[in-house]
């Protein structure tokens, strides 16, 4: 059982600088070849006036402090029994290249369903302006535990 005096725990700040090639790269992989997310000349003659990074690209600058909440030693999770349950994100502002972004998280949740544990770890993310740039929510499913 996850101990739930971890609710509450924060990570974070995390840094990431959002770079074109990466937001190209990600368009690619997930095979969305859209030209707002790869064509300069394309996204230069759109509102934005550049390449946009795709919304699921928050999964790359969203999460980061659920990377920590899996490896914190205080928490002791057992990764072989762990998968990876939901994510969730809400978008407030387009992400652009160069904008930096800061996110901070916590675990917002720690409960237990039959023999199942789940955190819920949700981070938020500004840009360099202090904007809110979104909210993003993981679920971890612990198999083996609860009681």
């Amino acid at each position: 059982m996850v101990d739930h005096k971890f609710i509450g725990k924060t990570y974070g700040p995390f840094r990431y600088e959002i770079g074109r090639e990466k937001m190209k790269e990600y368009a690619l992989a997930t095979k969305d070849n859209r030209p707002i997310y790869i064509d300069e000349e394309f996204a230069k003659n759109t509102k934005y006036g550049d390449i946009i990074a795709m919304p699921n690209f928050a999964a790359v600058y969203g999460l980061r402090g659920a990377g920590h909440v899996l490896i914190d030693p205080e928490l002791q999770l057992n990764l072989i029994m762990l998968v990876h349950g939901a994510q969730e994100f809400e978008w407030f502002t387009v992400v652009k290249p160069g904008d930096v972004i800061t996110e901070t998280g916590k675990i917002a949740d720690i409960y237990e369903k039959g023999n199942l544990d789940f955190v819920v770890y949700e981070g938020e993310s500004r840009n360099q302006n202090g904007e809110l740039v979104c909210r993003a929510k993981a679920t971890f499913i612990i198999t083996g535990g609860g009681s």
